[in-house]
């Protein structure tokens, strides 16, 4: 069984800064505001989260292959 990493590097794509992250293994999150130029993100059509659309690591639902948050 692999390791599930809980970090990921958020990059936006409006201005381009980066920024290492702790992701939530509880919960999708849905939106992120960049630090720098306060843009919110939002995940792209298809995936779940911001850390799977913007991030440099899938979130830790879709690393354990189980699907991300299928809520609604």
């Amino acid at each position: 069984m692999s390791s599930i990493t809980l970090e990921s590097t958020i990059t936006c794509p409006e201005c381009g800064t980066a920024k290492r992250e702790v992701m939530p293994t509880d919960a999708c999150q849905w939106f992120y505001e960049c630090e720098s130029c306060h843009a919110l993100l939002r995940p792209l059509p298809g995936d779940c989260c911001v850390f799977c659309s913007y991030g440099t690591v899938k979130c830790p639902p879709i690393q354990q292959g189980s699907g991300c948050c299928s809520g609604t």
